[in-house]
């Protein structure tokens, strides 16, 4: 069974957000681990050397899921990132989408929910009849 481990080593921190640490040369006779790659959650691998590499989170990598277009207090208008094509460079239409969305409280009660919800979804009406012109509807 192994113990706690103390080595010295250098961490690398590097753009794309993964780090590297690696152990110095003297803590070679050192082992880490049973003998073989160790996988941890988080994308964490630690070798039987001691040298571990931690990998971001995919989630999110090239950006936000959705782009907020608009908001009120309790309400958001946010689309899908545009996607598009590799081959032609053309958008791909079906794969865009448009989310409204409302979180009123549970303690606003029924009457002070709806009168919210009439007076927000009129905002953000007027914000789609602003954007009939950039927007294309199906």
């Amino acid at each position: 069974m192994l113990q706690n481990v103390q080595m010295d080593g250098s961490i690398n921190f590097q753009t794309n957000g993964d780090i590297n640490i690696y152990p110095c040369p003297w803590e070679s006779d050192k082992q880490v681990t049973g003998g073989e790659r160790v996988r941890y959650r988080a994308g964490i691998e630690v070798d039987q050397d001691g040298r571990t590499r931690v990998k971001r989170y995919n989630v999110g990598k090239n950006g936000p899921m959705h782009d907020v277009l608009y908001e009120t207090a309790h309400g958001a208008v946010k689309m899908t990132r545009p996607q598009i094509r590799p081959s032609d460079g053309r958008r791909r239409m079906d794969e865009e989408f448009v989310y409204v969305t409302f979180k009123f409280p549970k303690k606003y009660g029924l009457a002070l929910t709806k009168a919210l919800y009439a007076e927000e979804s009129d905002e953000m009406m007027s914000y789609f009849k602003t954007r009939k012109e950039e927007t294309v509807w199906k």
